[in-house]
């Protein structure tokens, strides 16, 4: 396996691969991960008997958090082989590879890292787990496929309430509303994903292939869907209320480790609304 900036890959067998998020000190997605996600995809895409990734975190506070926004100047402007932009390629074609993904979620998932987990097949949670979209409160939107996936997994009312809340949910919560499979004891994780994970590599690949492709058809947003949502997302940087909640956001603590990014959700819901007199 090559080495990666912000994960490593392991293939437990050539069935079964895992990958760790590892982006101290607190699991922000960078430029260099929306640079190398679709180099991932493509590996995966090109190993013939690979039938399912686990996706996990090595800090359990974090399982993959939201964009670096000190860094949106850096953000990259390829296309992957989709003709996409790099964070929507990877979704999409995430979604749709013959293989299996699971996100096994300890500790907060949020914005852009969670649109990424939402892209994945299943999602399984320990009970310490936090989820959240906090664009809005930024004077954003969802640009990664949040607005498209969102709907889809929660129904409407529950993904507005989701996205223009801004707020974290607690993983008991995320069950009910369906944004994960299950929500369990954070001892029992592992022991679920990886028995799940291993059955269902031990499959054969014609049929897993099958089964996600059918699936597909009726429960996936197209990337040209997610890729209006993007064009919005930084565009919005532009947004009055942007440039003046941003600037507030970072001075506060935003993209730091700390109590704000450790409460992110609570410190939105009491920030200033940043409205010029």
């Amino acid at each position: 396996m090559r080495q990666w900036t912000h994960f490593t890959v392991t293939a437990e067998t050539g069935r079964l691969w895992r990958v760790t998020f590892d982006s101290p000190p607190i699991n922000l997605v960078t430029p260099e991960m929306l640079t190398e996600l679709p180099e991932l995809i493509d590996e995966m895409e090109a190993a013939p008997d690979l039938r399912v990734v686990v996706f996990e975190s090595a800090n359990p506070d974090y399982f993959l958090n939201h964009y670096d926004t000190s860094r949106v100047a850096e953000t990259p402007t390829g296309l992957g082989v989709t003709g996409y932009p790099l964070v929507i390629d990877a979704g999409t074609r995430l979604s749709r590879l013959p293989v299996v993904s699971i996100a096994k979620i300890r500790g907060r998932v949020r914005g852009v890292g969670c649109e990424f987990a939402q892209a994945m097949d299943m999602r399984f949670a320990g009970d310490g787990a936090l989820f959240g979209q906090p664009e809005t409160a930024n004077g954003n939107l969802p640009g990664g496929g949040g607005l498209e996936h969102l709907p889809l997994l929660l129904g409407r009312a529950r993904a507005l309430e989701v996205i223009l809340t801004s707020d974290d949910y607690p993983a008991e919560l995320a069950e009910r509303y369906g944004w994960v499979n299950r929500t369990v004891p954070d001892a029992e994780l592992d022991g679920l994903v990886d028995t799940l994970a291993r059955r269902i590599a031990s499959f054969d690949k014609d049929s897993i292939t099958a089964v996600k492709g059918q699936v597909n058809r009726y429960t996936l947003p197209s990337a040209e869907d997610i890729k209006s949502s993007y064009d919005i997302y930084f565009a919005s940087f532009g947004w009055p209320g942007s440039q003046r909640r941003l600037p507030a956001a970072i001075a506060a603590g935003r993209n730091q480790a700390g109590d704000y990014e450790f409460r992110l959700g609570y410190h939105l819901g009491r920030q200033p609304d940043g409205d010029a007199e």
